[in-house]
């Protein structure tokens, strides 16, 4: 079977690259190595997604926002601040002129939406399930092997585009090598009900352990994404749930009164992950395939959108005049994503490190550095902006 586009990867990254492309003439197909059913029950799906507001206007570009928007929380702030320090600050959407500094919504309300257009896509074939057994290329195409059913299938596609996650098939069928720096830090992820509305404001505290961020969810729930030293986070997953719901309570405090568990605790090791290049001959990775973030600043999925949103454009154009395979096209999208895979990167991994360090000198200069941005707008304005993705 001869294809122009293969996705390998039907998750979010590969099927919002699929349906950017729903009308471009191109023959695609996806490969998703898990059934369908299991993606929708798996427990991963109940992890909140931080969508930053340049990440909505993408998804009301591609027409799927309209369908899941009654799903999300709006966030109307931002609250940062410092664990045992005076330093604080806050953004406000009102103050930036937007609707919402961005939104909540769970993995599993998003994909299944996104899953269901996908299905409706009369250009777009899905292979489900279906596993990545080899890669081959030549000038003219990329020669792909499948199993499906023990059933081995053999296709031909203009361009691969690895969509595949963490673990990513064809990052390692193609020999791509990874940047791995590990933060010796878990994120600790659950949901919590509190007493007090949290009239959609997002927390983000800094603490010597490492960030706890609460995103609003409904009116009383917020998703907790609590990053602790690793040996921390065994403990506390470890311990009872009344002796994690207390520990978080003196992290957090009582801003939203009394806090209490509502769905299980999960533990996720932490690093900095970035391939050491985004394309091989007649293929491209991009999402977590290409670059793994720390959660701090909530950027993982909406980095990894613009990833798309990018080369949907770039392969919408190039289709019209040329090969999608091009060397030339792949050398051009992978430095056309270069400037802000490097600059959101970097930022994440700087926040992570200065606001992760009790070291006196430091801790006094990002509290006041947190007081003095509270006071200038349009220092806030920047860093609202960065928080909303608008970062080109």
């Amino acid at each position: 079977m001869d294809y122009d586009l293969l996705i390998v990867g039907g998750g979010l990254a590969g099927n919002c690259l699929a349906l950017a492309l729903k009308n471009s003439g191109l023959k695609i197909a996806i490969i998703e190595a898990q059934e369908r059913e299991a993606l929708q029950s798996a427990t991963i799906g109940d992890r909140a997604l931080a969508l930053a507001a340049g990440t909505v206007d993408a998804l009301k570009t591609l027409n799927l926002w309209q369908g899941i928007e009654h799903a999300a929380t709006p966030i109307s702030q931002i609250h940062i601040s410092d664990k045992g320090h005076f330093g604080k600050t806050r953004l406000c959407a009102e103050k930036e002129n937007v609707d919402a500094l961005g939104y909540v919504i769970t993995a599993r309300e998003l994909e299944t939406h996104i899953a269901n257009q996908v299905a409706a896509a009369e250009n777009v074939t899905v292979y489900c399930p279906a596993r990545l057994v080899g890669l081959m290329a030549d000038e003219n195409a990329m020669f792909v092997s499948l199993k499906q059913d023990e059933q081995s299938l053999n296709f031909t596609a203009k361009l691969v585009v690895g969509a595949d996650g963490g673990q990513s098939s064809v990052r390692q069928l193609l020999g791509i090598e990874q940047q791995f720096s590990d933060y010796e830090q878990t994120a600790l992820v659950t949901t919590i009900a509190t007493a007090k509305a949290h009239q959609n404001v997002a927390y983000e505290r800094f603490t010597s352990s490492g960030p706890l961020a609460l995103l609003p969810i409904g009116t009383h729930h917020c998703a907790v994404v609590w990053t602790r030293k690793t040996d921390e986070a065994q403990a506390l997953m470890l311990g009872s749930e009344a002796d994690f719901i207390a520990q978080l309570q003196d992290c957090f405090g009582w801003r939203l009164g009394e806090l209490t568990l509502s769905a299980p605790r999960r533990a996720f090791p932490l690093s900095l992950i970035r391939a050491n290049t985004m394309i091989s001959q007649r293929a491209i990775i991009i999402g977590n395939a290409a670059h793994q973030l720390h959660p701090v600043a909530g950027q993982g999925f909406n980095l990894g959108l613009r990833d798309v949103v990018m080369l949907a454009e770039m392969l919408q154009e190039q289709s019209q005049n040329g090969d999608i395979g091009a060397n030339e096209f792949l050398n051009r999208f992978a430095q056309a994503r270069q400037t802000d895979q490097s600059r959101t990167i970097n930022f994440t991994d700087t926040v992570v490190k200065i606001f992760s360090n009790e070291w006196l000198a430091l801790a006094a200069a990002r509290n006041v550095g947190l007081a003095i941005l509270d006071v200038l707008p349009f220092a806030k304005t920047v860093l609202a902006r960065h928080a909303m993705g608008y970062t080109r």
